[in-house]
Order: C-alpha cells, then sequence, then structure tokens
C-alpha cells in the first residue's frame, strides 16, 4: 500500500473549501427526550415507568430481650365485678325474702301475749343500813296464740320490779316448754334491797295517798322458737309491763288499775 504525503499549505486550502451547515432561524427548535431517572426505564413507547424501590436488606438475628410493658387498670373488669356482686346481692335479697315469705303463709306467726294476773306484798321495810327491803309475790300469765309455733323458755330468765328508775326486787324464772295454742300461770317470788330507803320509802307513802303507785315490771328472758320440727338459734326476749296499783301495804290484796305490757326482742 502506498500513501502519499500532500504538502501543509495544500491542506490548508482543503480545509477553507470545505462547506459548512447554516442553522435555519425559523426551524423548529429539535424535541429533545427528557432525562430518565436513575431508578426508571423507559417503556417501549418511550414513556419512563418508575421502578419499585428495592426491598430494605435482612435485620441481624439478635439476642435482643422481650420488653414487658404494664397495661393501664382495665376499668371494664372492674365495672364487671360490681355489677356481679350488686346481682349476687340481689339474687340473695329476693330468695331470702321468699323464703320468708313462704314460712310466714305456712306457720302464720303471732306475738305470744302477756299480763300480770296478781301481785302481792309480802314484806315491805327499812332495814338498819337504811335500805328499802321488798319482797313480792308475782302471778304472770303467758299466753302463745300460734297453731304451729312452740316456745322454748330457756334457763337464766329474770322478772323484776322497778319504781322511778329504782330496783325494788328480782326474781329468776323457770326453765320451760309452751306448746302450740297453749297457755301457762308463772307464779314468781322476788326479794331485793334498794339503797336511799328512806327517801323511797317516803316517796312510795306520798304516793300511796294518792291511790295511784306507778311501777315497772320487767322480764328478760332468753327464748327459742320451734317452727315444725326446727328449733331455731337462742335469742332474748324483753317483756316490759307498766302497772298502776292502788296500795303497797302488805299482805292485804292490791288492785291493778292499770297493765299495759309490751313484748320485743333484746337487742
Amino acid at each position: 500500500m502506498n500513501f502519499t504525503f500532500l504538502p501543509r499549505h495544500m491542506l490548508i486550502m482543503a480545509d477553507h473549501q470545505k462547506i459548512h451547515p447554516v442553522a435555519d432561524p425559523e426551524a423548529p427548535p429539535p424535541t429533545t427526550t427528557p432525562p430518565v431517572p436513575r431508578a426508571s426505564f423507559t417503556s417501549e413507547k418511550g414513556d419512563p415507568v418508575q421502578r419499585p424501590p428495592p426491598p430494605p436488606p435482612p435485620r441481624p438475628l439478635s439476642r435482643d430481650i422481650p420488653v414487658i410493658h404494664s397495661k393501664p387498670p382495665n376499668r371494664s373488669c372492674c365495672c364487671k365485678c360490681m355489677c356481679w356482686t350488686i346481682t349476687l346481692l340481689v339474687l340473695l335479697l329476693v330468695v331470702l325474702g321468699a323464703a320468708a315469705g313462704i314460712l310466714y303463709l305456712v306457720f302464720r306467726p303471732k306475738l305470744p301475749n302477756y299480763s300480770v294476773d296478781s301481785l302481792k306484798i309480802t314484806d315491805l321495810r327499812l332495814n338498819y343500813d337504811m335500805t328499802l327491803y321488798a319482797a313480792f309475790d308475782v302471778k304472770i300469765r303467758a299466753k302463745n296464740p300460734n297453731e304451729k309455733i312452740g316456745i322454748y323458755y330457756e334457763k337464766g330468765g329474770k322478772l323484776s320490779v322497778w319504781y322511778t328508775n329504782t330496783k325494788l326486787c328480782q326474781g329468776s324464772l323457770p326453765k320451760f316448754y309452751q306448746g302450740h295454742r297453749n297457755t301457762t300461770v308463772l307464779n314468781v317470788v322476788l326479794t331485793g334491797q334498794a339503797r336511799s330507803g328512806s327517801t323511797l320509802m317516803a316517796a312510795l307513802q306520798e304516793q300511796q295517798r294518792t291511790g295511784r303507785i306507778p311501777l315497772d315490771l320487767k322480764v328478760d328472758i332468753p327464748v327459742a322458737i320451734k317452727m315444725g320440727k326446727l328449733k331455731l338459734k337462742k335469742v332474748r326476749f324483753f317483756v316490759e309491763c307498766l302497772l298502776v296499783v292502788d296500795s303497797l301495804s302488805t299482805n292485804n290484796s292490791i288492785t291493778i288499775r292499770a297493765s299495759n305490757c309490751r313484748f320485743r326482742p333484746k337487742l
């Protein structure tokens, strides 16, 4: 292969003779394709399509200690417990009320009646130590009007006579059982001594002139109720009889002008 080298001045002349294109000022600007982001690619129509981001790298396995977060107190649980408690109490009251109603309809309980039949003063005098000694004989009538209920009068019952909040004498009541629709008469002997005897005797003698002497007779006795074959728990009953007598003369008949007895359980 033969190469021909041209002189330098001939190369310069050839360069001046070349035709260079001239830009047309009225021609529209050439269309340019917008740059495609790095995280996208171009579809067949030339539109850029966004690529999904790459997934995050997997976290390295580590032996972390689990943290237990304390939960706030659950108010709904407390409300449920309270509702259940109230419901159980209401049901218990309903059951007890129904049981009491059934027992009342079956046994028809009635309060016993008490009255003072007679009162006799066997001794009433002043002692040498200025105490007042008194001895009474009292006859009490107890009536049980119930047809299906019996009454156990337990040991430990007391009967006492009072005047103006001063106890004059006291006696013990016997232990006995009173059956259905039964009336029992008790004869009780009362004895006792009271302080300030001279003052108390003077007040009794002054009251005797009027012919109306107020006395208070009190009964405190433990009682157990028998309903059918069931014997209930022992409770204490209290009976109070307000009496008005005409005289306190010893070994003479005393007229009871007024008598009012009240019966109630002792709390």
